[in-house]
Order: C-alpha cells, then structure tokens, then sequence
C-alpha cells in the first residue's frame, strides 16, 4: 500500500492524502514519517507545483500516534530513555522541520479527527479547512506523555498561549466551531464540500505567480520568528529577486495594459 499518495492537476495543485484509513492515518511509524518526507520532497522540487493539499483517507485526517506502536521496544520508544530521544530527532521531528523547510503553501482539509501528532501535523501547515465533523486534540497528556514532535512550539503561535495550554494541559477535545473560534482553522465547511473548498482556495494560490508565491510563504515563515530588522533586510533581498522574474515583468505589463485600455 501506498501510505501517502499524490497528485498534481493541470493548476499545480498537489493532493497528498494520508492512505493508512486501517490506523486512522497515524504518522508515528517511521514508514509513514518516510512517506510523508518524500512527497513533501517530490513536490518541492516540481517546478510546476504550486500549492500542497493535504487530507487523510478513509474517516480520520490523522489519529497521531499509533497506540500499538508506542510499547517499549516499538516504533519511536525504546527501553532506554536516550535511544528514545535519538528516535524522535531522527523520527517524528523530521516532519515540523521539513514542513518549515518547503517553500510552497500547505492547506489542510480536515476531515475528520485530528488528533495529538495528527492536531499537530495540521498545524504544520499554512491554512486549515476544517469539514463540520472534524475534531482536534493536543491529547499527549491523557495518556501521560508530552508533545513530542514540536506542539508546544506550534500551538501557541495558532491559537495563543492560554488556548494553547487549555488545550494541551486538559487534552480536551474541540469541535469544529470551537477551533474556528480560536482561530485553529479558517473556515468551517459542510463534510461533503470540504475537498471542493479547501481546493478553491488552492486555486486561488495557485493563480498567482509561482516564484512569488513560494517567495511569500517563505517570508511569511521567517518573519513570524524573526525581529522587524532581520525581517526587512530578508523582504528587500527576496523582493529585488522577484522583481526580477519574468512572472513579474509579464504580470505588470498585462496589468499597464487593462489600465491604459480602460482609460481609452
């Protein structure tokens, strides 16, 4: 089976959908963890993508880790606590960084529950759809372990501090509504009109010049954790790069010409 599939249509839209509907999507397992990383990898080095998609098959976007792995002596755990933490940095962690690391968009359509690793993997991304029924929880804590895999950096830069710790320290469960009024997602839809929607959007990225884009999401990251200085040199060094594009000459002289032909 193939544990995450892609699909780039004729707009640069990838689809890449977690296929492991058996363990709800879990993203613990080093095989999925790999799976993950090469198709943010083949997509980041397609010159005609765009704009990632991302969703989960089958009923859940993603329940986190895989409880039938998380014994000592399976998946990330081992019996010794600094064999454990060498498996993480060389496991789970991969995925905020390489996330992080990609230049193009990410839209999570989350359909369904997203759960611990899972509530985080939507946080990696750069916009979230979520359909009616979809769920979240930062739910480490329930079963007595902490967010492993970079929530407690991510969380908070989403919904703020006190939400954030709400959420981690209780484990509590939200519903759709409750995560658009924190501002987890952006838009609530019906479950049905979910891919339809979270799709448009990416369209509407995707119509944009690509260079610029990819440039934009890269700033954007950068900016939010760097200071007004560092950010304003990296923006005039980015801008004098697209300024330079032939996706920006074309674009504004497409523009002079509606100008000058609405004024005649």
């Amino acid at each position: 089976m193939t544990l995450v599939t892609t699909e780039r249509d004729d707009a640069g839209i990838v689809t890449m959908t977690l296929n492991a509907p058996e363990t709800r999507n879990a993203i613990s397992d080093m095989p999925m963890i790999e799976a993950i990383l090469a198709a943010l990898t083949e997509a980041q080095a397609d010159p005609e993508a765009r704009v990632i998609l991302l969703t989960g098959a089958g009923a859940a976007f993603s329940s986190g880790g895989n409880i039938k792995s998380m014994s000592p002596g399976q998946g990330l755990v081992d019996k010794v606590p600094a064999i454990t933490r060498r498996n993480y940095r060389a496991g789970i962690q991969r995925l905020p960084l390489a996330f992080e690391d990609c230049d193009l968009p990410i839209v999570a359509a989350v359909n369904g529950p997203a759960v611990g690793a899972g509530c985080d993997l939507t946080l990696m991304c750069d916009l979230r759809i979520a359909g009616a029924s979809a769920t979240f929880a930062e739910s480490f804590v329930r079963i007595g372990i902490v967010p492993g895999d970079g929530g407690a950096w991510l969380l908070p830069r989403v919904v703020g501090f006190a939400r954030a710790s709400e959420m981690a320290l209780t484990g509590d469960t939200i519903d759709a509504q409750t995560a658009l009024s924190y501002g987890l997602v952006s838009r609530v839809v019906p479950d049905d009109e979910l891919l339809n929607e979270a799709r448009a959007i990416a369209g509407r990225i995707a119509a944009n010049p690509g260079h610029a884009v990819r440039m934009t999401r890269r700033l954007l990251r950068q900016a939010y954790n760097r200071d007004l200085s560092v950010t304003l040199e990296l923006s005039s060094a980015m801008q004098a790069l697209a300024h330079e594009t032939d996706d920006y000459t074309k674009t504004l002289a497409a523009m002079r010409a509606r100008i000058e032909k609405s004024r005649s």
